[in-house]
């Protein structure tokens, strides 16, 4: 007959067991605070150093640039770019003594979870960066394609120069998600198509509804030249003299009124220069 286990025995093994456990795994515990700690003290000296090297030397001038741009206004909030580097710099130096917390502990999958995250940050930085451009370079574009429609009389200069705007503002968004490391095909070929036809919808539309306007663009790389200002002409039944030119029309001042006559008509109007 077999003899029962000695439970009594069984228990005492498994409190020994969890003594030793928990004896080796103290120290451990406390030396992953003592990193932490220090960790922070650094990170947060490094975040002090860099909040007052890089506000010396005027680094949140860009800040203040991004923070005039309409769609950050919109978000209600400003942008503090060297608090906002030694921010990243503060959480990427903690990660960093984490990752060494996590190995002192000895658990394996805490300390691959922080690595990931460690080598996921530089990435992230990056793609930050180069939002941040071309969110500039977006209301660069956006400004000078207003100002030019504006200076060609174009209607609609700003809805022009705030398409623009979105379109580079949603390419750079995109490869910034690339950058960081995330798959962005699916969105690249929705965007594509959508753009595509918005654009196409927006050119027909555009075009009908401003053909007059272009052709009075397009009339005045040939006309501007034959014509200037305190010229005497004469133009059907109309005589007087220029006293405007500008891209889409010539201003005229006869003996009773002042005319504006749009610069397409100068291609297909006998126009009579008197010297």
């Amino acid at each position: 007959m077999n003899s029962l286990p000695n439970l009594a025995e069984i228990l005492r093994n498994t409190f020994y067991t969890l003594i030793s456990q928990f004896v080796d795994f103290v120290p451990r515990v406390i030396g992953c605070f003592v990193i932490l700690a220090i960790g922070y003290l650094v990170a947060r000296g490094v975040k002090i150093v860099i909040t007052q090297i890089l506000s010396r030397v005027g680094f949140d001038r860009i800040g203040d640039k991004l923070n005039e741009i309409g769609i950050i206004k919109q978000l209600k909030t400003e942008i503090s770019l060297s608090d906002l580097v030694a921010k990243v710099f503060f959480y990427y130096i903690l990660l960093i003594f984490l990752t060494f917390a996590a190995d002192t502990l000895g658990v394996e999958t805490i300390t691959t979870m922080v690595l990931s995250l460690v080598n996921f940050i530089p990435k992230l930085i990056a793609g930050a960066v180069l939002l941040q451009i071309g969110i500039m370079l977006s209301d660069a574009i956006r400004n000078g394609l207003t100002a030019l429609c504006k200076s060609f009389n174009i209607a609609s200069a700003k809805l022009i120069g705030n398409l623009a705007f979105v379109f580079f503002l949603i390419i750079t968004f995109l490869t910034a998600l690339r950058q960081v490391g995330l798959e962005t095909t699916m969105l690249e070929s929705s965007f594509i198509l959508i753009i595509g036809g918005a654009v196409a919808a927006f050119a027909i539309g555009y075009g009908i509804a401003s053909r007059d306007v272009l052709a009075n663009i397009i009339s005045s790389f040939y006309s501007k030249k034959n014509y200037r200002e305190g010229q005497m002409i004469k133009i059907d039944d109309m005589k007087g003299v220029i006293t405007k030119i500008d891209n889409t029309s010539v201003t005229i001042h006869t003996d009773t009124s002042t005319i504006i006559i749009p610069l397409q008509l100068f291609q297909t109007k006998h126009v009579e220069i008197f010297n």
